[in-house]
């Protein structure tokens, strides 16, 4: 993507629909005059008098236990500096959409207009009642240090200055595993730290509370190496100045273990490299380049142990690895402060999580076979879901133990259980089909290029790594779009009417000819049919010209798929070809079953439908809970109707006794685990979570993924086919930009898997 298009993209995103990044939305009804009354005048007096009488009602009555300031004035902004309050408010918008994502923490963004200390900590202090914790951001040193101690001890609310502490928490994570791997000890090691910021200096810190030793400790600035003998030291620098008589990094770097950058880029050379201790520890943390490559550094050292601050190497020191759950866990046992221990247990958890076994989820999403603790995964993956049960609990305990909670948990299992139940509503899943599609990109036909709002998703997989677009459609007409959307890249385009395809439209032709032969089709029929687009396109796959195929957005469903199916087919021994829907739900993600295709399946249809949905979610890294859905419960009715569901199920717990699928149920006690346990407590769904749908027919299926869709917002991907041979997808008429790339990125994945099980089928046979 060209700076240009990358600007208006970011400015586009941050303007439309409408600016910024978070939003208030009510947690009450408000639809009647009751309602509001309750709400505002006269019912809220009631609240409002209990908090006066006990000033801790305001965590009952408000929403102060779950909200946390996040107050910068702008003057250290990552890669910007001091661009001032106004400026910053895109950047705490931005870090108020991680807090709920992450941990579902609600936050307003607060800019200060000042950059007088005294100033700016009344300001905080003012506004403190109003919030269950205060995240400082982006505030220049050595102002911050000062801003947050002051805050810390004048405040009875948690208070962190993430600049400062998350890279510190994260890393030190990082360190102790990377340390136990080298076999070596924190209090044995010798320490080089590149920079003397306020990301730095708590790094430090936190090392020497785990038991690194200040005189093994040598920090640098931008003047070198931060000696004791050196003047004009600020505290903070002096506090790790040393007694050594060296002056710069070169000198530093002979026989250290471990380097800490947080500096700038490319300043350590693969020389300085060989003269560290064996196993040296690199943690390279500039952004967006470290200070020195990562595959350099690997080349040079092979027993290297390397981690930096970015997403496409091993190793990522994230801060979204802890603020979010740190300050979960601060505010769920409404801690008075972020402590010491709070921080350290923070670290423990992240560090131990490290070592467990992951789950397949987080090994598909990184395309890996099996991520194992090592030296390419020293600390958690941010897509990991158990680090919002692992890393709260650790800190909240943590906060009790040390006596700064004013609330108890007592049931640590059932808060674990909360936890996870928060992040229903949270969309990683989209980020994790992203992800996983981008280590492995396939071509793509997209065979209606010659629309804007496709044009415009084949550039965003283009331009995200995504897959390779092949561009299919009226060429003069795609070229025009391009050049409107700024579209400049080096991007095959084919128009199987424009005479230029001429050698390839007969080799289809042949090809489906032959296919088809046995079907009424003539050659003549098969020569004009490959001039469809939707005919040519599912040759290409077929042919295997390209790996996936995305239409559908301008013509119907049945159109669409017709030639999908005579082009390029069913999967070995797939009777039906059937569609889901996932659904992104409150509740988490749900795949609806089938939304598309058969019309009144039958049992044993229903069966394959559902096994098909079973493996596509074990695709997208999910464990399947399926509910096969009826309007009876377990034999209540002898219709038809209900029979042919109770059937399927039988079939499938002979067939797939391993599968975690009942029925026949009604949608509402699928969906509701206490109604299921207490009616229906020797179902193989009692006691959790459903996340598939399988409907009895067409009708119920579309018209519930549609009613759910419009009614509640609810992002749908899909419908997803299952059992094609070959990785094509529909899209429903109109499809949005957003709703192609990720069909686009569930394509890449299915060809992914296709081809996976091609392999191991080649090498079985």
């Amino acid at each position: 993507m060209s700076k240009q298009s990358r600007r208006r993209e970011a400015l586009l995103y941050h303007a439309k629909p409408k600016p910024g990044k978070i939003q208030v939305v009510p947690t009450k009804s408000y639809s009647t005059q009751r309602d509001l009354s309750l709400a505002y005048s006269p019912g809220v007096a009631e609240p409002c008098l209990e908090i006066e009488k006990e000033t801790n009602n305001v965590y009952k009555y408000t929403n102060k236990g779950n909200l946390v300031a996040v107050i910068s004035n702008g003057t250290a902004v990552l890669g910007l500096g001091n661009i001032g309050p106004e400026a910053s408010k895109p950047v705490m918008e931005g870090k108020g959409l991680l807090f709920k994502i992450f941990a579902d923490i609600d936050v307003f963004d607060i800019e200060v207009n000042t950059e007088n200390i005294d100033e700016f900590i009344a300001t905080v202090k003012n506004i403190a009642p109003t919030f269950g914790g205060i995240n400082l951001e982006d505030i220049k040193a050595p102002e911050a240090f000062e801003i947050e101690r002051r805050l810390k001890d004048e405040l009875s609310i948690p208070v962190m200055h993430d600049d400062q502490h998350g890279t510190a928490i994260i890393s030190a994570a990082a360190l102790l595993n990377a340390l136990e791997i080298a076999e070596k000890k924190i209090e044995d090691v010798k320490i080089v730290i590149s920079g003397a910021g306020a990301a730095a200096v708590s790094c430090t810190r936190l090392y020497k509370a785990f038991g690194a030793k200040r005189e093994n400790i040598v920090m640098l600035d931008s003047k070198g190496v931060i000696r004791n003998d050196r003047e004009n030291l600020s505290e903070e620098k002096g506090e790790f100045a040393t007694h050594r008589k060296i002056d710069t990094l070169e000198e530093a770097m002979q026989h250290a273990d471990v380097f800490v950058g947080l500096s700038i880029a490319d300043i350590v050379t693969p020389q300085m490299l060989k003269t560290m201790a064996a196993n040296p520890i690199v943690f390279a943390m500039a952004n967006p380049n470290p200070e020195i490559e990562y595959d350099l550094a690997c080349r040079t050292r092979e027993d290297i142990i390397m981690a930096t601050g970015r997403s496409d190497h091993p190793n990522q020191v994230n801060n979204v690895l802890g603020f979010p759950f740190i300050f979960r866990g601060a505010l769920d046992v409404r801690a008075t402060r972020i402590n010491e221990a709070m921080k350290m247990a923070a670290v423990k958890a992240l560090a131990e999580l490290a070592k467990e076994p992951v789950p397949e989820q987080v090994n598909i999403a990184y395309g890996e076979t099996k991520l194992n603790f090592g030296r390419e995964y020293i600390i958690p993956k941010p897509f990991d879901p158990r680090l919002i049960a692992t890393v709260p609990p650790a800190v909240a305990k943590a906060a009790i133990e040390s006596g700064v909670a004013t609330t108890e948990i007592t049931d640590w299992e059932k808060y674990q259980d909360e936890l996870y139940e928060r992040m229903g509503s949270d969309n990683k899943i989209i980020r994790l089909l992203m992800n996983r599609a981008k280590l492995n990109p396939k071509r793509i036909v997209f065979a209606e290029a010659d629309h804007l709002d496709v044009l415009k998703a084949a550039q965003i997989v283009h331009e995200e790594g995504i897959g390779t677009p092949v561009l299919l459609g009226r060429k003069e007409i795609i070229l025009e779009l391009m050049q409107q959307i700024d579209f400049d890249a080096d991007i095959e385009i084919i128009d199987p009417k424009n005479g230029e395809q001429e050698d390839k439209l007969q080799h289809y032709a042949q090809k489906l000819w032959e296919k088809r032969r046995r079907n009424g089709i003539s050659l003549y029929a098969a020569e004009k049919l490959v001039r469809e687009r939707n005919y040519f396109a599912g040759m290409m796959l077929d042919e295997g010209d390209v790996d996936a195929m995305i239409s559908g957005y301008s013509r119907s469903y049945p159109t669409t798929v017709v030639p999908v199916f005579e082009t390029v087919g069913r999967f070995e021994g797939v009777g039906k070809v059937a569609t889901t829907n996932l659904m992104l739900t409150k509740r988490g993600p749900i795949f609806i079953s089938d939304t598309s295709i058969n019309i009144d399946p039958s049992a044993k249809d229903l069966a394959k439908i559902a096994q098909m949905t079973n493996y596509t979610m074990k695709m997208f890294g999910l464990q399947p809970v399926i509910a096969m859905i009826s309007y009876a419960n377990f034999g209540s009715s002898k219709d038809a109707h209900a029979t042919k569901v109770r059937e399927a199920v039988e079939l499938l717990h002979k067939s797939n006794p391993d599968m975690i699928v009942d029925g026949e149920l009604q949608t509402d006690f699928a969906l509701n685990q206490e109604m299921l346990q207490k009616k229906f407590p020797f179902s193989k769904l009692a006691g959790k979570k459903v996340n598939a749908l399988v409907f009895p027919n067409l009708d119920s299926a579309n018209s519930n993924y549609k009613l759910l869709k419009e009614l509640n917002n609810v992002e749908s991907i899909g419908p997803i086919m299952l059992g094609m041979k070959k990785a094509v997808h529909i899209l429903q008429l109109g499809a949005s930009v957003e709703e192609i790339v990720n069909m686009a990125a569930v394509a890449v994945v299915d060809a992914q898997q296709k081809e996976k099980r091609a392999q191991q089928k080649g090498k079985s046979t």
